[in-house]
């Protein structure tokens, strides 16, 4: 698909910022980028205009954590260009935008996609690199004009310098796009960033900020229709509705009853919301509740497993002897994001036009044009655009364009959830407490290949892919290890989640580790850093943590438990203060330390992680919801206790200076929030709590 109108973010230098709309591109686009009057493109992604405007091509999707600043960051700091005269645009569907991690991820090939925190580490390296071969044609027109060495110039605030002589890019752009590229054009040295690091002002905070950011819900177009959606559960179909309900409701224009959905189109979606409750759909699957727990409970202990990772020799180091053994749960969990469901369709002359939010834009797509939007819910539910087929279908069948969008109980009913985990822990201390073997038998499913497997329209995987198991591993020089998995069969559609499945293997690991230490008579921080002489960067965090939070040794009677986590390139340490108060478990304060590498922007690194602390707190605390046929039961968001302003922890957050190559934070800070927590309630109470969301109440 071709994206031919798009939105333009630019940053003001006193904090301003605005988003010119929706501007007619030119619809079929011969090359990367397509220029208006006055641009000059330069590759595939820095196109600079005459009045000195750097406009930054962003192949991935901003979800909220702020990839539509960091990207253009980068190249402006590589470029020497000034902040305030920066502006982002989506970068078109083109092949050229594929990540460069999707091997390494083992994700489909040249996919375009904003997955497991890649975004920064897949595209760093490319637009430096386009970056300074666009400030090495600057820099050669200016040279030229003065007659000088190219070597004496350099590049800064949106100029070109040499000596007391200064020329604006915008007045070197069309001079400059004319000259051959350079095939090898020098980096600037890292000790010399201008921007990097620095916690420079989000492009896209203004526009959300006063409303005139648009969502997937926000398109409007002449004539549009609105239409609500009811889905049957997985394996179900349409059974009956009230037609002569319908008839009552006004402002109906269309009702279109498929085997695994009905649709009513009206004038206004709240019309049609009201005329489908009225229809009061019947789908066809099971009625019975699903005891979920149960179903891992069961496929740990009676299905076979594979082997996914193994070093030294587990059976031999634990032969004769009896090791600590201990089981951990984590259930499916729901996204529960405040952003609908929403897709726009307008098909005219044949021709289809679709506008909703997808994290892997293109993919599955092989018709017509796409606007991809930006996604609104940052846990990850936009993997999907599940809306977009029906709102495409419906705009043909009407002739006029059609918004779908689910209601917030239909899109809990439909949310593809992360596929929960369990896992049989087993492990041997060593001389002096040193863990000297770790076994782990886990029964999970594959959340991201199974979106991807339906996205693409084929059958989900029969193996679990490598990334089901990624974060299994512990982090620890532990020498015999041994890793099993076996794949579960999920009753329900199971999907992409932020964090996931890192998350749930750093619960298992880290709460573990902490039932060892005690076993061991040991102090807990003291435990992890005997066994991470292989991993310095996660002791660091670690020593970080204990320092900023003033680490009490996490005792009998303490409310502190700590925890680690090595992920997406990154590394993150939390301290955690937390107590029970009566049946709910409430956290005071975290302190977290993180090593992320080179930073590229510092202020959101710290909105990453503070954001993912908070998040991971709601899915640790909410209670799971009641699945009924094959799916989870909605409810009202008000009476689901999603943690409140009031249960908002003190948070401190630390990062440590590096000179690693930049790694992932997006779903960093979801990742040590639970052990951490359950690790304090421990200390504090000699309860353990092995499952998540926490359950007080529970024996």
């Amino acid at each position: 698909m071709k994206l031919d109108r798009r939105s333009l973010l630019i940053g003001g230098g006193a904090g301003v910022g605005l988003i010119v709309g929706y501007a007619l591109w030119p619809r079929h686009l011969k090359s990367d980028l397509a220029a208006r009057p006055g641009e000059q493109t330069f590759g595939a992604f820095i196109k600079i205009a005459r009045d000195g405007r750097i406009t930054v091509a962003v192949p991935q999707v901003e979800t909220g954590q702020g990839i539509w600043t960091g990207l253009p960051q980068i190249v402006a700091d590589e470029l020497g260009a000034a902040w305030e005269a920066v502006a982002v645009e989506p970068a078109p569907l083109a092949g050229g935008y594929a990540n460069p991690l999707a091997e390494q991820q083992g994700w489909p090939d040249g996919i375009r996609i904003t997955a497991s925190s890649t975004s920064v580490r897949a595209f760093e390296k490319p637009l430096r690199e386009a970056a300074a071969v666009a400030r090495a044609m600057l820099v050669g027109a200016a040279a030229d004009r003065w007659n000088v060495d190219p070597s004496g110039c350099d590049a800064a605030d949106g100029l070109v310098i040499h000596g007391v002589r200064t020329v604006p890019f915008g007045e070197l752009a069309e001079e400059a796009a004319t000259r051959s590229p350079p095939r090898n054009a020098p980096l600037r040295p890292l000790g010399k960033s201008r921007l990097i690091g620095r916690s420079l002002q989000r492009l896209d905070g203004p526009a959300k900020a006063d409303g005139s950011w648009r969502s997937a819900g926000d398109v409007r177009l002449p004539g549009m229709l609105y239409a609500s959606v009811r889905t049957a559960p997985p394996g179900g179909a349409l059974k009956s509705f009230s037609r002569e309900a319908i008839s009552r409701m006004p402002g109906v224009r269309h009702v279109s009853a498929n085997g695994g959905w009905l649709a009513i189109v009206a004038d206004s979606w709240w019309q049609a919301e009201r005329a489908i409750k009225a229809a009061d759909p019947q789908f066809t699957g099971e009625r019975t509740a699903v005891e979920m727990r149960k179903l891992f409970e069961d496929a740990v202990a009676n299905l076979a497993s594979r082997e996914q990772f193994s070093r030294g020799n587990y059976e031999e180091a634990v032969q004769g002897s009896r090791p600590l053994a201990a089981s951990y749960y984590a259930a499916p969990s729901q996204h529960l994001g405040l952003e609908p469901v929403s897709a726009t369709a307008r098909v005219a002359g044949g021709k289809v036009e679709l506008w909703t939010a997808t994290q892997a834009p293109g993919f599955g797509h092989d018709e017509g044009t796409l606007y991809p939007m930006p996604a609104g819910e940052p846990a990850g539910r936009a993997m999907e655009p599940d809306a977009a087929r029906i709102a495409v279908e419906l705009a043909r069948a009407l002739g006029r364009p059609v918004q779908v969008s689910l209601s917030q109980s239909a899109s809990q009913n439909n949310d593809p959830v992360s596929p929960g985990a369990m896992a049989r822990m087993t492990a041997l201390p060593g001389a002096g407490g040193i863990t000297a073997a770790w076994a782990m038998k886990v029964a999970t499913a594959d959340g991201l290949g199974s979106a991807l497997a339906r996205l693409a329209g084929k059958d989900e995987p029969d193996e679990l892919g490598a990334g089901a198991l990624d974060g299994s591993i512990p982090p620890y020089s532990i020498p015999n290890v041994r890793i099993e998995a076996v794949r579960l069969q999920p009753p329900f559609t199971a999907g992409y989640m932020r964090g996931s499945p890192q998350r749930e293997f750093a619960f298992f690991t880290e709460s573990f580790i902490d039932e060892l230490a005690r076993a061991a008579g040991m102090e807990p921080l003291a435990f992890r850093m005997s066994m991470l002489g292989g991993n310095g960067r996660l002791a660091r965090c670690l020593q970080a943590a204990a320092q900023l939070a003033q680490w009490d040794g996490g005792g009998a009677g303490s409310t502190m438990g700590i925890a680690g986590a090595s992920a997406f390139g990154s590394h993150i340490a939390l301290v955690a203060s937390a107590s029970l108060d009566g049946q709910r478990v409430k956290v005071h304060r975290l302190f977290a330390a993180v090593d992320c590498g080179r930073v590229v922007n510092s202020g959101l690194v710290e909105q990453q992680i503070q954001g993912g602390l908070i998040w991971a707190l709601a899915q640790a605390t909410v209670p799971s919801p009641e699945w009924i046929a094959r799916m989870p039961r909605a409810r009202p968001m008000g009476g689901i206790d999603l943690p409140r302003l009031g249960d908002t922890p003190e948070i401190v957050v630390q990062i440590l200076p590096s000179n690693d190559d930049p790694g992932g934070v997006s779903g960093l800070g979801t990742l040590p929030l639970a052990p951490a927590v359950a690790n304090a309630i421990h200390a504090g109470s000699g309860r353990r709590m092995r499952s998540i969301p926490f359950d007080p109440a529970a024996p």
